[in-house]
C-alpha cells in the first residue's frame, strides 16, 4: 500500500467517521440499526521518510457531536423526535460530561501489499485498552480506516430499554473515510 510521507491531517472537511450499531435482546425488532456519523473528530497521521511502518497516529474524537443519519429495520421510520432522543442517550451512555473526548495513540504500524494494521491504545469512558484499526486504500488518494469497539471493554454499558427488552449490541463498528486528493 503507497502513501505519501510526511504529516497528514484529517477530519470532517476530508473525511467521515461513522458509528455502526446494532440491535440485540428479544424485542430487538422494535429498534433500529443505527449510522451515526461523528461530526468533530481529528486525525493526525506522521509518516516519515523511513515509511509508513515508522508512522505515528493521533486521533481526537469529540463524543458531544454525534448525529444519527440512519436507522433501518425497526417496527416504523425513525423520526427527528427519535434521532434527537437516540442522540441524548448516547450521550448519556457515554457520560459526555465526566468523558467528553475519546482518543487513540498508536504504538506500532504494520504494513501489507494492500492494507495497514495501526495499533495503539484507545482512551474511551476514562478508560484505555488496546485497540487495532485495519487501513485500506479504496481507490487512489482515498483510504478506509476500520475497528470494532466493544462498548463493554470500556466500562460502558450498551443502551438497553423496555427491561433490556431492546438493546444495542456490545459491539460497534467504527469507520473513518477519508480523502487525500488536493
Amino acid at each position: 500500500m503507497a502513501i505519501r510521507t510526511g504529516r497528514l491531517r484529517f477530519g470532517p472537511d476530508n473525511g467521515r467517521m461513522l458509528l455502526r450499531t446494532g440491535r440485540a435482546g428479544v424485542g430487538s425488532t422494535i429498534g433500529h440499526d443505527l449510522t451515526i456519523e461523528v461530526t468533530d473528530w481529528s486525525v493526525e497521521l506522521d509518516i516519515p521518510d523511513t515509511g509508513p511502518t515508522d508512522a505515528t497516529a493521533t486521533a481526537r474524537i469529540e463524543l458531544g457531536s454525534l448525529a444519527v443519519r440512519e436507522g433501518t429495520g425497526g417496527a416504523r421510520p425513525l423520526s427527528d423526535k427519535d434521532r434527537g432522543e437516540i442522540e441524548n442517550n448516547a450521550r448519556r451512555t457515554l457520560d459526555v460530561g465526566r468523558h467528553p473526548t475519546a482518543t487513540f495513540e498508536s504504538t506500532h504500524v504494520v504494513t501489507g501489499d494492500d492494507h495497514a494494521t495501526i495499533s495503539g491504545t484507545l482512551t474511551l469512558h476514562g478508560v484505555a485498552a488496546p485497540i487495532d484499526v485495519d487501513v485500506r486504500e479504496v481507490t487512489p488518494d482515498r483510504y478506509r480506516a476500520a475497528t470494532v469497539v466493544p462498548q463493554s471493554s470500556y466500562g460502558i454499558k450498551p443502551y438497553s430499554a423496555l427491561f433490556g427488552a431492546i438493546k444495542v449490541r456490545d459491539d460497534v463498528e467504527v469507520e473513518i473515510e477519508v480523502n487525500l486528493e488536493g
